[in-house]
């Protein structure tokens, strides 16, 4: 993340903070400038991939946006470099389980392992960090909640990219359904999500929205994040 728009955010965040107290008037204005922003957390889940995730930051560092991307561990071997470099450009990066198999009712042994192998690769690659959690087509039951000790992060906006494979299409989705606070749903492992990611970031970037990560979207709305609690948005 470049630094005038870490500084940007930082300043959001607190004043967001500032404003959420009972005890302190707020002027019509600070209440003014929060609701004019409007900002959304794009998402990319299944990479990475060696074709298609460089490709993509590179994208993201031309229009200085920030991204989620949540990872399946047995992908991540032979691209640790893109994983590093995920990182260090200021993205989010997130637990996606070791092979994408769906996680609801599974058995609580395997389902450790599926998150667990992932978050310790996670580790090594990167170091410490927070990883938070989305399962595999979203779908985790009560009991395997019970089990996680992060986040579990949805979303709210799905264009469905992984059908349409069609840039076109997945952006005129994504501008008809979009509101701030939406966190949007995307595969970095399909050339058209790709091309569809540019464009939905310069369309909504005309009209004023600023693409942040899943963890500064919360922050900057207020939400504090639960272990074990869905959030598809940060409405």
């Amino acid at each position: 993340m470049n630094r005038p728009r870490a500084v940007f955010l930082g300043i959001m965040v607190a004043a967001l903070l500032f404003v959420c107290r009972e005890d302190v008037a707020v002027p019509a204005t600070a209440w003014a400038e929060l609701s004019e922003t409007k900002f959304v957390a794009l998402t990319f889940d299944d990479g990475p991939s060696d074709n298609t995730t460089g490709r993509l930051l590179d994208g993201l560092r031309e229009r200085g946006a920030s991204a989620t991307f949540f990872l399946v561990g047995s992908r991540i071997s032979g691209n640790e470099k893109l994983v590093r470099r995920m990182r260090d450009e200021g993205h989010q990066i997130g637990n996606h389980s070791w092979d994408h198999k769906e996680l609801k009712d599974m058995p609580v042994a395997v389902l450790g392992g599926e998150i667990d192998s992932t978050d310790e690769l996670l580790l090594t690659v990167c170091g410490e960090g927070d990883y938070w959690i989305r399962p595999p087509y979203g779908l985790l039951d009560k009991g395997g909640r019970g089990k996680v000790s992060k986040p579990l992060i949805l979303w709210s906006v799905d264009p469905e990219d992984w059908k349409l494979r069609n840039a076109d299409k997945v952006t005129a989705h994504v501008m008809k359904h979009v509101q701030p606070g939406d966190i949007i749903l995307l595969h970095d492992i399909y050339p058209a999500s790709v091309d569809a990611a540019f464009k939905i970031i310069d369309a909504l970037e005309k009209q004023g929205y600023e693409f942040v990560t899943v963890k500064e979207l919360l922050a900057l709305y207020g939400v504090v994040p639960q272990e074990g609690k869905f959030y598809a948005s940060a409405r």
